[in-house]
C-alpha cells in the first residue's frame, strides 16, 4: 500500500555520500524535527529525470528554502556513487542524495516501479513529498512526465 498525506514515513537505513566514504543513515533521524522535500527518482541519469524532474528542484531551490524547507533530498534505487556523479553532473549542490540500493526503503513506502520489461529491474517511481517531522504533508507521483511530482506541485502546496 502507498504511503498517504497523514502517515508517518516508515523508518529506513540508507546510503549517503559522506568525507570519508559511504554511509548509512536513518530516514527518521534526517527528518527529526525539519520539514523536507522528498523526491523520488527512476534513476541517476535517466531521461524526464535528468531534463525535467531535478532541474525544477534545483531551480527552485531558494524558493523552497524561503517557504520553510530545511532540505530537499533524492532517492534512488542506484548506489551512492551513481547519486554522487550525478549530482555533481547536474551541478545539484542544493539536493542531499539517497541511495536505496537494494529498495527496502522504496517498497516500505509502497513506491516501487517494475521496470523490469526494460531490463531495468526495479526502480523507484517518479514521486515528490512535503515531509514535516517525519510526517507526509503533500505527496504527488507520477506514472508519466513529471507533473504531480514536480517542483511547481512542491511549491503550491506550501
Amino acid at each position: 500500500m502507498q504511503i498517504m498525506v497523514g502517515d508517518l514515513v516508515p523508518d529506513g537505513d540508507l546510503t549517503v555520500m559522506g568525507d570519508s566514504g559511504p554511509e548509512q543513515v536513518s530516514f527518521r533521524a534526517l527528518v527529526k524535527n525539519k520539514k523536507v522535500v522528498l523526491i523520488g527518482v527512476e534513476g541517476a541519469f535517466t531521461p524526464n529525470c535528468t531534463s525535467q524532474h531535478v532541474p525544477g528542484f534545483i531551480n527552485q531551490a531558494d524558493t523552497l528554502r524561503n517557504k520553510g524547507i530545511e532540505m530537499i533530498m533524492c532517492l534512488s534505487m542506484n548506489d551512492i556513487f551513481v547519486m554522487t556523479a550525478w549530482r555533481e553532473a547536474m551541478n545539484a549542490s542544493a539536493l542531499k542524495m539517497l541511495a536505496d540500493g537494494n529498495g527496502y526503503f522504496t517498497e516500505s513506502l509502497g513506491l516501487t516501479l517494475d521496470n523490469r520489461v526494460w531490463g531495468m529491474g526495479l526502480r523507484t517511481k517518479r514521486f515528490a513529498m512535503i515531509i514535516d517531522n517525519g510526517r507526509v504533508n503533500m505527496i504527488g507521483v507520477d506514472d508519466v512526465g513529471v507533473l504531480a511530482s514536480s517542483a511547481d506541485s512542491v511549491l503550491s502546496a506550501l
